[in-house]
């Protein structure tokens, strides 16, 4: 038996995969955590956590499954992306991490935006100036907290941390790098003539490499805490979203992914360097071929049904919830929700963007409270799509993942207003089967990305098709969705100087 570890750093929590090479998908253990808001606009978390829960789902399958534990051949990463982990010269994390849905960092930004011209940000960065973003993060803590940016050794992204802790070597790569707006997209390399303008030192960005390189060996110490054997190679792994696109098969031009976690995201595999000129979309380095993905990113799309459940309508069961969105006609009877709930990115990169519910009348109850919310976090993904079409990304085949792939409502509800097809693939946790796959190619298990893609991934028999009586409903209020924002912003910008 030979078997490869996956992981993958969740904001919300971490799993861990372990795939039997010639049976495919043998179990994945979770832990859970939460995010800490000390203050208003903060997010963090403290690595630590992250380490001790990633002990915990490690003794979990060495318990539950210890001939395949013992077999493993090698070991892959998935992380959530763009957050700022700062340690010492041991490893040691000197604050807590700033994670992407931070808001701190307004004024950095605003620094950024004078010193650096669009245009320069879209030829260097391929992406705009975004709170959260490492980049700014970094510019914060050394203006608020300068005794730490002065004990910095060096900066990480969250799962380099994990993967620290496993190999004891500093290292990140170019998936995850291209997120910090620190990098030069299409060089594949630190922007070292802008860190210098913003007068941080060369030595504490990491060294960047390929995300199926390997970066080291379990060590012995690591061996006692985990159970894991000593020696077995670790790669570099990527962000969460390419390793997420290669879990989903979507390693060719044509694909898009619908993923709706937390976040969500609309994205796709692009062999050429290709950005949206307005920065309303996101164009990082992919973590295979050298290629790039393209995606656009909605902050509150899944965390908009959590935030109904638990802190308004109190239901228990997401099940339930869908169930009762799927007794509501499409449109929720001219209900429309904006999920703005902790600003947006795609396609208006504004931190000061508010949620809201529009159209609410005596006759709405819970059922279309809940289907709005489906609908309006579906509309803020089709802003991404109309975006692609603009730079000419096409693709009409929709491959759903996270939650919004659990609901048979969400489904159909994605392909009425994205007006294209939806599959399903029948691998769950697709993150965790791209890091896995990523380290088998990586140390010459597989011999490429695309056969193992050929040999673990399928997709569920069941095909949700565009329904032409729903799109044409659809259109109208994706049409006031759009109206709602864009006459509401200057509200927004009132409300929040307050």
């Amino acid at each position: 038996m030979k078997t490869i570890l996956g992981i993958d750093l969740g904001t919300s929590s971490i799993k861990a995969m372990l795939l039997d090479i010639d049976n495919g998908v043998l179990d994945v253990a979770a832990q859970s955590y939460t995010v800490s808001i000390p203050h208003a606009n903060y997010a963090e978390q403290a690595p630590e956590m992250w380490w001790d829960a990633a002990v915990t789902i490690f003794k979990k399958l060495k318990e539950q499954h210890g001939e395949a534990f013992d077999s493993i051949a090698a070991v892959g990463f998935s992380g959530q992306m763009h957050g700022l982990v700062i340690t010492d010269e041991h490893g040691i994390p000197l604050r807590p991490a700033i994670i992407w849905l931070d808001q701190r960092s307004e004024k950095q930004l605003e620094e950024m935006n004078q010193k650096l011209r669009l245009e320069e940000m879209a030829q260097i960065f391929h992406n705009r100036a975004f709170t959260g973003f490492a980049f700014p993060s970094l510019l914060w803590v050394k203006e608020n907290e300068p005794d730490i940016f002065r004990k910095t050794y060096k900066l990480l992204h969250p799962k380099d941390y994990i993967r620290l802790k496993m190999t004891g070597n500093f290292g990140t790569d170019t998936s995850d790098a291209s997120a910090s707006l620190a990098f030069d997209v299409g060089k594949r390399d630190w922007a070292w003539d802008i860190l210098k303008r913003f007068e941080l030192p060369e030595s504490i960005f990491p060294a960047c490499h390929e995300a199926t390189e390997i970066a080291g060996y379990i060590t012995e110490e690591c061996a006692k805490e985990t159970g894991l054997r000593a020696g077995i190679p670790v790669i570099y792994g990527s962000g969460d979203q390419p390793a997420q696109s290669i879990g989903n098969g979507a390693v060719r031009e044509g694909l898009i992914i619908s993923n709706i976690g937390t976040g969500g995201q609309i994205s796709t595999y692009s062999k050429k360097d290709v950005y949206d000129s307005g920065l309303r979309t996101h164009t990082f380095c992919h973590s295979i071929d050298k290629a790039y993905t393209v995606y656009g990113a909605a902050l509150c799309s899944g965390m908009s049904l959590n935030w109904l459940k638990n802190k308004v309508l109190h239901i228990k069961d997401y099940k339930l919830m869908s169930n009762m969105a799927g007794e509501i006609d499409s449109g929720s009877d001219g209900l429309i929700y904006l999920p703005y709930l902790s600003g947006e990115r795609t396609p208006h990169m504004n931190p000061k963007a508010r949620g809201m519910f529009f159209g609410l009348q005596l006759r709405h109850d819970n059922r279309h409270i809940i289907r709005s919310v489906m609908e309006g976090v579906t509309f803020s993904l089709k802003d991404s799509l109309q975006i692609f079409d603009e730079i000419g990304i096409k693709g009409n085949r929709i491959i759903a993942s996270g939650g919004g792939a659990s609901s048979d409502v969400w489904l159909q509800i994605q392909a009425d207003i994205f007006e294209k097809e939806v599959h399903v693939s029948c691998v769950k946790e697709q993150a965790c089967l791209g890091a896995c796959i990523m380290a088998g190619a990586g140390t010459g298990i597989f011999g490429s990305i695309q056969e193992a893609c050929n040999r673990y991934i399928t997709f569920d028999s069941k095909v949700y098709y565009p329904n032409m009586s729903k799109m044409v409903k659809y259109r109208t209020s994706y049409e006031i969705y759009q109206e709602l924002y864009s006459r509401t912003k200057d509200l927004f910008e009132a409300e929040v100087g307050k």
